[in-house]
């Protein structure tokens, strides 16, 4: 049995992973499109779900934006629930 459950490893040493930034913050845009479908395509994976912020490296301000902006246009049709 490991003595070390539970314990964090350090990080080995190096270079620390780059943060992510928001790209609606550094193309400044105030307010999502729910009619630009290829923007918002970029934001869901390949089974079709919404990616979360972790992944995307949006602002939680834009990322509330964009769930909202997908779902939208997931009801009006311009968007898939799923991928076949």
């Amino acid at each position: 049995m490991s003595e070390d459950r539970g314990e964090r490893r350090p990080r080995p040493r190096g270079r620390k992973p780059r943060r992510k930034v928001c790209s609606f913050c550094v193309d400044k845009i105030e307010y999502i499109d729910y009619k630009d479908v290829n923007r918002l395509r970029r934001f869901i994976n390949e089974r079709g779900k919404i990616m979360p912020r972790r992944m995307s490296g949006n602002c939680a301000k834009h990322q509330r934006q964009l769930s909202e902006c997908i779902k939208r246009a997931r009801a009006i049709a311009l968007m898939p629930f799923s991928v076949e």
